[in-house]
């Protein structure tokens, strides 16, 4: 796959996949006849962030300003940020200290980087204030270009699991989990919201999928770098071709303090599983952009149905083992 890149600012690198030839190869290989004039029609530009969040809060909000700007600047309808985007914390439980509420000054602050670029953003995952003092909620939030918060979800999945190698984690520890499913419709497209570890329940991303419409699967992350060396790429690529959406993966990246490294590689994945848009570093700061073909996904759903093919989620329930 060939990458075209180009500098601005010296210091962010901006990457475009030839997405347009593989659309067409695609298409091809599903003997699809779509023309260009309606490729160009269905087609909006996107964008991932990827960056290495801290403990300051101005200092990280000083990126995300710079990477929005950045992104307005390419096109871009969308950007969408990685989990923690606002504050890694130093140790566990710090997060908690400077959780705010969704109309709190953190949040506001991003509302209005959204609404002063005209782009929306995708925020995920924030530290919501919780229900009590000792937890917050790991809050998906999604907002569109006027400033206004269109939607959240609180992520389900916690990171409660012992690495390989690596340190334990306890995200239950200082975290209540959501409840809902939550997708969105968006000048883009139907978006579906998990955060990080979701991305390990295919059945979260099923039900986007075949129960709330979902056509683009958000899914800001932090994984960490034994486990994303292991598995980041191969389940992003999973869940973009067994619910034939794209995918767009905004990723922490590198070295946020002395307990705590992320494994980076932000990616955007067709719906048959192409990778259409990657930093060439997997720890740079920067914002990657592809361009979001919605004739595409309902090319690939046309030609392999599988939506009218599966089993309802009843029909497992009384099938013999």
């Amino acid at each position: 796959m060939r990458l075209s890149s180009c500098w601005v600012n010296n210091n962010i690198r901006i990457n475009n996949t030839n997405g347009t030839s593989i659309r067409r190869r695609l298409r091809a290989s599903l003997s699809v006849t779509t023309g260009e004039s309606t490729m160009a029609t269905n087609s909006v530009r996107v964008a991932a962030a990827q960056m290495t969040s801290i403990t300051d809060l101005a200092s990280n909000f000083s990126t995300c300003s710079r990477l929005v700007k950045e992104a307005a600047s390419a096109g871009a309808k969308l950007l969408c940020f990685p989990e923690a985007f606002s504050f890694v914390g130093a140790k566990d439980g710090d997060s908690v200290s400077i959780a705010q509420p969704l109309d709190g000054p953190i949040m506001d602050q991003y509302c209005s980087l959204a609404r002063e670029s005209s782009i929306w953003l995708s925020l995920g995952g924030f530290q919501e204030k919780g229900s009590d003092p000792r937890h917050l909620f790991n809050t998906h939030v999604v907002v569109d270009d006027t400033g206004k918060i269109q939607t959240t979800y609180r992520k389900i999945h916690l990171f409660d699991v012992d690495v390989p190698g690596g340190r334990v984690y306890k995200e239950s520890n200082f975290t209540e989990s959501g409840k809902d499913i939550v997708a969105v419709d968006s000048p883009i497209g139907r978006l579906g919201l998990s955060v990080c570890y979701d991305l390990r329940f295919p059945e979260l991303y099923q039900l986007l999928r075949f129960q709330h419409g979902a056509q683009i699967l958000l899914v800001p992350a932090a994984f960490t770098k034994v486990t994303g060396e292991a598995h980041w790429e191969i389940l992003l690529r999973a869940r973009a071709i067994e619910n034939q959406c794209y995918v767009i993966a905004a990723a922490q990246a590198g070295t946020h303090n002395d307990k705590r490294e992320s494994y980076g590689d932000t990616l955007i994945i067709d719906p048959w599983g192409t990778v259409v848009g990657r930093l060439p570093d997997r720890l740079s700061t920067g914002i990657v952009v592809a361009d979001i073909d919605l004739s595409l996904v309902d090319s690939v759903r046309e030609k392999m149905p599988i939506a009218k093919q599966r089993k309802p989620f009843d029909f497992w329930k009384a099938a013999s083992l």
